[in-house]
């Protein structure tokens, strides 16, 4: 899979470390991709809501009936292991774990690819849908 083909066939992201303040490029990103047409699934254990959106405090708690194509991380690179390992809790897996724009940690990376997910590191998810044109219908 590559990352234009992951964009135009995905739908439903979960923004881990979204901040609901602006100017914060979880916030922005967020934004953005909703315009976009992507459905956001806020997760901070800090927020209860985002642009009026229940909030989760960990990817864990999001219901497995709830499909989630994409894990989209905004957290400093040392603590992404805990959150794939966050995430590789739930029955229902991701098709993508995505560190965003400078955030790297190869042992986030081994433990999704040993799980059999798409990982992607160090790249932007609304520059990557600007560049690529991508819209969800």
């Amino acid at each position: 899979m590559t990352i234009p083909e992951l964009l135009r066939s995905s739908k439903t992201v979960a923004v881990v470390g979204i901040s609901d303040k602006p100017g914060r490029h979880s916030n922005d990103v967020a934004r953005q991709l909703m315009r976009r047409g992507f459905t956001i699934i806020p997760v901070n254990p800090a927020l209860k809501e985002w642009n009026g959106i229940p909030a989760y405090a960990y990817v864990s708690e999001i219901p497995d009936s709830i499909a989630i194509d994409i894990v989209d991380i905004f957290r400093r690179s040392e603590y992404t292991p805990e959150t794939v390992r966050d995430v590789l809790k739930r029955s229902a897996k991701p098709r993508c774990i995505w560190l965003q724009l400078g955030i790297i940690n190869a042992e986030a990376r081994q433990l999704a690819e040993d799980a059999g997910i798409f990982y992607v590191e160090n790249h932007c998810m609304a520059i990557e849908t600007g560049k690529f044109g991508v819209t969800v219908a």
